[in-house]
């Protein structure tokens, strides 16, 4: 059984970066992609993969998404045209955002999306405008508290309503092809997934049963990544959903749109310690890349980074604090961390999603650049760094 791999560059790979290219610094593997995309083929083989880009754009990645067969969830006109300009064709996209721009819709029209979900009446009518006989899904509400971020307190038609939906999409001249649900990020277990495919299975009935032939079920993504203090399995949860979905939906296209799980693992943070002070009684550290930056996922995405800095000795609690003039610029507070100078190197690993993607250049800070590890571990003499496995 393969495990769940994750790119971690050693100290060596680290100090050498950081003196080749500078910091802060992000080091991205196409090869955990790849490896994260062949993962989830390997154990549910008869789900079509769109990647979910707003996870993270970067044009290696999409290259390497495309190179691989993948498709594309979508959210809005800048990612379709974005594809657009590398040469995906629309066929190749699923406008997933349930409620849609003008702008989106014509883009759609301009670069031939013809796929999209919907969770609402007023949707229906833009859609049938923009793109007559679209094929559609309705966005189903599958709530999950214990998700790490339950989107469906945003999107999802509630089960009472879907059937109603349905039939008025289906009376626009739109083609209501099947059921789309997000069982929420981060999720650990199969069972919100299970439970999602009780509830659909139930409208997928009901639909026969109005003479709607749903063939498609797009189980959306969610599928985890290492975090601190979280334990999973994760070929055992792939290996539960793909049994269900084969028994109850073996005559169903099945689509999916990871985003996490296939960039969350592929990307390293080298950032530097550029100031230390005392505040209150508590060392704070200050780094080159702070919350406007990289680590823009603390407060975007909730999400707790690791800081390596390859040091021993006694932790301590410290607040980290990032570059700019703003008292908002705190990524965290009460960390634990060995004791820190200036000039000291962080790696933050497993940084690949919803950091670099929604970082700015407030107060004039560049974004940090990005390498990517395939190209530059070969001149550096690193080309044995291995990926670690990890049994979560």
């Amino acid at each position: 059984m393969k495990e769940q791999s994750f790119f971690q560059l050693s100290q060596d790979a680290v100090n050498q970066l950081a003196e080749r290219y500078g910091t802060p610094l992000l080091v991205l593997s196409l090869e955990q992609v790849e490896k994260n995309y062949d993962l989830l083929r390997t154990h549910i083989p008869q789900m079509k993969i769109h990647y979910a880009m707003k996870a993270n754009p970067d044009l290696r990645i999409l290259e390497t998404m495309i190179n691989k067969g993948s498709e594309f969830d979508v959210a809005s006109d800048g990612e379709i045209n974005l594809l657009s300009s590398i040469g995906v064709s629309g066929d190749r996209m699923i406008y997933a955002n349930p409620i849609k721009t003008e702008s989106g819709l014509q883009a759609c029209v301009e670069a031939g999306v013809t796929r999209m979900t919907f969770d609402s009446e007023t949707e229906i009518a833009k859609i049938a405008r923009f793109v007559p006989h679209a094929t559609v899904l309705l966005r189903l509400r599958i709530d999950n508290p214990a998700a790490h971020v339950d989107l469906n307190k945003k999107f999802g038609a509630p089960r009472e309503k879907a059937m109603e939906l349905m039939l008025k999409a289906r009376e626009a001249g739109l083609d209501m092809a099947g059921i789309a649900v997000h069982v929420g990020s981060q999720v650990t277990t199969a069972d919100p997934y299970l439970h999602a495919f009780d509830v659909v299975r139930s409208v997928m009935d009901e639909a026969s049963r109005h003479g709607l032939d749903l063939r498609i079920l797009d189980i959306g993504g969610g599928f985890p990544i290492p975090e601190t203090g979280v334990h999973y399995n994760l070929t055992a949860m792939l290996d539960q959903i793909a049994a269900r979905l084969s028994e109850d939906f073996a005559d169903k296209e099945i689509w999916s749109e990871p985003g996490r799980y296939m960039a969350g693992t592929a990307q390293n943070l080298i950032t530097k310690v550029i100031g230390v002070n005392e505040r209150n009684g508590q060392v704070w550290y200050f780094l080159d890349d702070g919350i406007y930056g990289t680590f823009s996922g603390v407060i975007f995405d909730q999400w707790d980074f690791k800081l390596l800095s390859f040091k021993e000795g006694r932790k301590i609690r410290a607040t980290f604090a990032g570059p700019s003039c703003d008292s908002l610029d705190i990524m965290f507070r009460g960390k634990l961390t060995e004791p820190l100078d200036v000039g000291d190197l962080l790696l933050v690993p497993v940084c690949g999603a919803y950091t670099s993607a929604s970082a700015t250049t407030f107060n004039g800070f560049k974004k940090a650049r990005t390498v990517v590890w395939e190209e530059v571990r070969k001149e550096l003499g690193l080309e044995q760094q291995e990926l670690l496995s990890m049994a979560v």
